[in-house]
Formats: structure tokens, C-alpha cells, sequence
């Protein structure tokens, strides 16, 4: 039983901003004007990126579009609420988006500039987490149809299920200056089922490069971080991610290759020596055939796994950190620093 009259719905209440505080007065005329000269001086800094005078109009405008308040920020209702009812700006943007030849890379690397610039530390992190350092996560887009580029039922973390969804691999950098967006591969992130030739097709209708292959999250992760410290823009030292990419030694093994440093999430089953266990090299056994592979010295402890190892840890090895002031008070969680040695298929790795 409702007294709701047919025909009305319920709104959801408006949730408070982050920050706490209530919406403030509104913005001023001058205000106004002085972000549209902003937003002016924001794109000139891209004007020379793009091919033709054409091309660098239809970006702008997207941005903007972007940036209205629109409930849904696809190609026809940014036309409607900008330009009205105008077929042409349709096909022209739908041209822009679709079909018009330009590269990203010059984009990309425009931006790493302007971030580098902008925010750029020695000691900042390319992760998705601040402190100075960078971060790599994956992300889906659900989507529904069966024609996007890369879309199919896998894992959406926007969803927490399994969905019909595009899904990305993204960079972000983060200094005490703030966070950005560097780099993304959405397109690329292709599930493998995409490259047989039942796809080939669909493959073609969404313009992917013949010379796409099938690579996972922390191989498009390492491509894009071999990428960033060629380009040489982005100061940083840290890298960072959450499970995920933690728990794949040679996603960790090639960050340590390039020289950075990482703080990652990795399994509470994750296994670790206290100390380096002896390894015995190949050779001739006490009994039948000779070993032809290393193997860790029967008499080395074996290794522990983390949720023991925490388990085991004295209180006075545990100290609370802030690790940053939330919208409800700051954030806090217990740490513990041990030196551990890594298990590399099946004998000791790096010392962590």
C-alpha cells in the first residue's frame, strides 16, 4: 500500500559533498569569466597536438561538453545542450570521435609534460594512491551491445560481478602537489577471446590495429611504465597498486629492473623467509638421479605466510600512522616494517 501518486517518483536524497561542508554561494560573474579564460588558456596549451584546425575545434569542443552538467555526456546531448538541434555538429562529432585519424601519443605526451610541470617531485609515486609516487589500476566501464571496442562479460569493479563491460588499465601520478591522470589503455585491454577469427569483423568495424595482440593488466601496466621513464617527464620513485598487481612476481620484478622502487597490496597468503634459506645448487643427489634445478637446502625453515607472520608480530613492532584526514576525521591504520625475503617459483627472491 503507497499513497505515492501514479505517474511521480521518489527522489534519492542528495548525499553530502565530501568535503562535509555545505554548498557555499554561487559563483559570480567574474568568477565565471575568469575560468572560462582559464579553460581558454588550458586548451591553447594543446593547439599544436592536433593535425588540422578541424580536429582541434571538435577536442575543445568535446571538453566542454564534458564538463556541462548533463545527465548523460554522450555525442547527441552534448550537441543538444551546446549547439542545439544541429545535424551537421552531430556528424561532425560523430566524425571526430569515430572515424578521424590522430594519434595519441603526441597527446599523452603533452600531458605527461604538463603534469610533470605542474606537479612533478623527485620522490612522487606513480600509483592510484597519493604520496608522491604512481599508481597503476585496472578499471571497467559497463556497456551494454556487443559492438565497443574490447566489451565482453568479464569482472567490472564498478559493478563487483561479472558484467558486461569494457575494462582499462590506467597510470596515475601523485605528489604533495596533487594527482593526475597520465596514462590509460582502454582499447588495448582487449579480452583474448577478441582475437580469433570469429572477432576479426568486429575487430575491423572498431578500427583496432591489425598489430594489436592480447596482453594482460600487468604486462599493459609494465609497457606503460617503460613507456613514462622513456619519455622522461614524470619525476618519480615509487610505484604503486593495489592485489592485483601485487601478487605477480614479475610484474614486481620488472618494476625493481627499471631501478624505482614499489609499495604493494599483495595476498595474506603470500609467503616470505625471515631470512635467505640456503640453496643447494644442481648436482649429484645422496640418492637417485642427479638434481638438475636448485632447490632450497632441506634444513631451511619453510616460509611463512604474511597472516602468520602478523599474527606473530609483538605489539610494541605495531605504530599508527594517519595516512590522510577523511571528510568524517582522518584515517588511521597500524603498521609494521619487516624485513622479509621473497619466494621467486619456489626460492628465495628479493629481500623486501
Amino acid at each position: 500500500m503507497t499513497n505515492k501518486r501514479k505517474g511521480q517518483t521518489r527522489r534519492r536524497p542528495t548525499p553530502p559533498p565530501a568535503s562535509g561542508r555545505a554548498p557555499g554561494q554561487l559563483l559570480s560573474q567574474q568568477d565565471i569569466d575568469a575560468s572560462a579564460d582559464e579553460l581558454v588558456a588550458f586548451l591553447r596549451l594543446w593547439a599544436d597536438v592536433w593535425p588540422r584546425r578541424e580536429q582541434r575545434d571538435w577536442s575543445a569542443f568535446y571538453l566542454c561538453g564534458q564538463l556541462a552538467n548533463l545527465e548523460r555526456k554522450t555525442i547527441e546531448p552534448m550537441v543538444l545542450a551546446l549547439k542545439g538541434p544541429d545535424e551537421k555538429a552531430m556528424r561532425g562529432l560523430q566524425q571526430f570521435i569515430g572515424q578521424s585519424p590522430w594519434a595519441v601519443e603526441p597527446k599523452r605526451d603533452r600531458l605527461q609534460q604538463l603534469v610533470g610541470g605542474w606537479l612533478g617531485e623527485p620522490e612522487a609515486v606513480l600509483t592510484r594512491t597519493c604520496g608522491g609516487a604512481g599508481v597503476f589500476d585496472g578499471s571497467g566501464f559497463p556497456k551494454p551491445g556487443t559492438h565497443s571496442a574490447g566489451v565482453a562479460p568479464q569482472y567490472c569493479g564498478a559493478l563487483g560481478k561479472i558484467a558486461n563491460c569494457q575494462e582499462g588499465v590506467f597510470a596515475v601520478y601523485c605528489s604533495t602537489q596533487g594527482y593526475a591522470f597520465v596514462d590509460g589503455r582502454l582499447a588495448t585491454r582487449v579480452p583474448e577471446r577478441w582475437f580469433g577469427d570469429d572477432y576479426r569483423a568486429r575487430r575491423q568495424a572498431c578500427g583496432l590495429p591489425t598489430k594489436l595482440h592480447f596482453e594482460t593488466e600487468t604486462e599493459l601496466a609494465l609497457t606503460m611504465l617503460t613507456e613514462i621513464l622513456t619519455a622522461k617527464h614524470l619525476p618519480f620513485q615509487w610505484v604503486s597498486a593495489d592485489e592485483h598487481f601485487g601478487e605477480n612476481p614479475a610484474f614486481l620484478d620488472g618494476i625493481a629492473a627499471t631501478g624505482k622502487w614499489y609499495q604493494m597490496e599483495v595476498p595474506v597468503n603470500t609467503r616470505v623467509w625471515l631470512q635467505t634459506s640456503r640453496v643447494q645448487p644442481p648436482g649429484p643427489g645422496l640418492l637417485g638421479r642427479p638434481r638438475t634445478q636448485p632447490r632450497v637446502a632441506p634444513s631451511a625453515p619453510r616460509p611463512i605466510e604474511l597472516k602468520v607472520l602478523a599474527a606473530q608480530l609483538p605489539r610494541s613492532a605495531w605504530r599508527r600512522w594517519t595516512i590522510k584526514e577523511g571528510s568524517r576525521g582522518p584515517l588511521e591504520s597500524d603498521f609494521a616494517f619487516v624485513r622479509v625475503t621473497a619466494v621467486r617459483t619456489g626460492l628465495p627472491g628479493p629481500r623486501l
